[in-house]
């Protein structure tokens, strides 16, 4: 069974996802910096100024201050929050398309590029065809 475990973990397939894993959660976080300190920006600009992950509707207000033995902590649907994960979820799933489009047009371009040889059917022909000989 340690074999089995063995060869499945070092398998090419496995360390490519585990490899496409890591990468995409480094994506997301240049795409999450990204989305935060450089889009939200400029949406706050052309909308006077409003921050969205400040947006909430508060349900029950703080009580006491933090720290204090009887604090209760304010509660609220932070939906400011989610428009911000919306979008980055947008611009994620743009980049994967173009990245997807881009490997496909490498993969045509090497495709067409091969050399087109003979089929098996044709191979199989011919040496039936040298073995009737």
């Amino acid at each position: 069974m340690w074999k089995e475990f063995k060869k499945f973990i070092t398998g090419g397939n496995v360390i490519e996802f585990a490899v496409a894993v890591i990468m995409a959660g480094a994506i997301g976080l240049v795409v999450k910096g990204f989305v935060d300190y450089i889009v939200m920006p400029f949406v706050g600009h052309f909308t006077g100024g409003m921050d969205f992950k400040d947006l909430k509707i508060v349900l029950d207000e703080a009580v006491g201050k933090a720290g204090d033995a009887d604090f209760v902590a304010e509660n609220a649907i932070m939906y400011g929050s989610w428009i911000n994960a919306i979008i980055n979820l947008l611009i994620i799933g743009f980049v994967m398309f173009l990245m997807v489009k881009g490997y496909n047009k490498i993969k045509k371009k090497e495709e067409k590029a091969a050399p087109a040889g003979p089929s098996d059917n044709d191979l199989l022909t011919e040496i039936r065809d040298l073995l009737k000989k």
